[in-house]
């Protein structure tokens, strides 16, 4: 292990709290029902341990635990929710409002609509990443049935007002959905104080495990309807049917209870060393921080090298770092950021841009000595470019 890189790609995925694997494993083996079959002991026993992190996570975000519908993961509860709201509310309109800098996973659902017959305005930010509220509400139509905006972006950390948001839209009665994919266990937030009517978040993002997530759905004041996108057996009161993954949803039931105990304390700290990282780096001349003057998230920079070869300066680091230069589900591709092309960052300002995201197993020291190596390489670069 030791040989490993420093992670610093939080962003990305988490590992799993070993505390939250203590509590799965006996839903591999001797407690492995299927939560379906409630006929019998080994049934009931998976389904009792559904219904406690159901709860769990109710209790952490605040709404009922009867509103949380579990998932395969944040991608596809932004399916269920963008897509089942289209379908379920097609007689009332067709248009959905969304943002440029949203995650791919919302990006191409709204795309497949528009090919479908959906009308999407995609609005810009501006440099810093934020957007303006007031063309947000100019860009409400009669026709408008949606309005999907991320409560914090996954690429630069800046926090949208989406508590303004749902005010906006639910004064024009129009459903929110907000991506928290990024805000849970990240920055305050609750339903009691941010009225979605839907929200997405996933358990690998919070020290649980992969393949597992939810989705909130509002009952009353309105009661939102969906149409199910996958079929089947009914299950999760018929939005998603399919055998629910009983070790992984008791796995985000306990991430999420360790989060209600340590989340403050921690991005204290992370935004402590979050803080004293840009400041080293700021020093070189022409380094910025992408969406610096935001509002954003304690435990995320985007940093932008472009006259030190950004792109090349991640393939240099990368035996020392495991950054990214863009969100995880896409760059792969090797294409620059759209959040930041969204930000009016040129190409190479983009393609020269690193995420480094922070989290509960960074270390100051380790941190401080990777920086150290970091600046020695932006020194090299700059001597021999002079």
């Amino acid at each position: 292990m030791s040989n490993l890189p420093l992670y610093l790609d939080y962003n990305a995925t988490t590992p799993v709290d070993e505390r939250v694997l203590q509590k799965m494993l006996p839903y591999f083996s001797t407690r492995f029902g299927n939560a379906s079959a409630r006929q019998h002991s080994y049934g009931s026993a998976a389904s009792d341990a559904v219904e406690h992190a159901r709860k769990q996570i109710a209790f952490f975000v605040g709404c009922e635990a009867s509103e949380i519908v579990f998932t395969s993961g944040a991608t596809e509860s932004v399916n269920l929710a963008i897509k089942g709201i289209a379908s379920a509310y097609k007689n009332k309109g067709n248009h959905i409002i969304t943002v440029k800098t949203e995650h791919n996973a919302v990006i191409e659902t709204c795309r497949q609509l528009e090919k479908q017959g959906a009308d999407v305005s995609f609005l810009d930010v501006d440099e810093s990443g934020s957007i303006d509220l007031n063309v947000l509400k100019n860009a409400i139509r009669p026709s408008t049935v949606l309005i999907a905006v991320m409560a914090v972006n996954n690429e630069t950390g800046v926090v949208h007002p989406v508590a303004e948001i749902a005010a906006i839209a639910k004064s024009s009665g129009i459903l929110f959905f907000t991506d928290a994919t990024q805000a849970i266990g990240k920055i305050a937030f609750h339903l009691h104080e941010v009225a979605a009517d839907v929200m997405a978040f996933s358990a690998h993002k919070i020290y649980g495990p992969k393949g597992c997530g939810a989705l909130y759905v509002r009952r009353k004041n309105p009661r939102v309807s969906l149409l199910a996108q996958i079929s089947g057996g009914g299950q999760e009161k018929g939005f998603r049917s399919g055998t629910l993954n009983v070790p992984g949803i008791v796995g985000m039931g306990a991430a999420v209870e360790i989060l209600h105990q340590e989340w403050k304390e921690e991005m204290s700290r992370l935004q402590k060393m979050r803080d004293t990282f840009e400041a080293e780096l700021l020093c070189f001349e022409g380094v910025f921080v992408n969406g610096r003057t935001a509002d954003r998230a304690a435990h995320v920079t985007n940093i932008c090298f472009e006259q030190y070869g950004g792109v090349s300066l991640l393939a240099a680091i990368k035996e020392r770092v495991a950054a990214s230069s863009g969100s995880a589900c896409s760059n792969a591709e090797g294409k620059a950021s759209h959040v930041l092309l969204a930000m009016q960052r040129t190409e190479q300002q983009a393609k020269a841009s690193i995420r480094f995201s922070l989290g509960r197993y960074t270390k100051a020291d380790e941190l401080h000595n990777f920086c150290g190596f970091l600046k020695e390489e932006l020194l090299l670069r700059k001597a021999f470019n002079n």
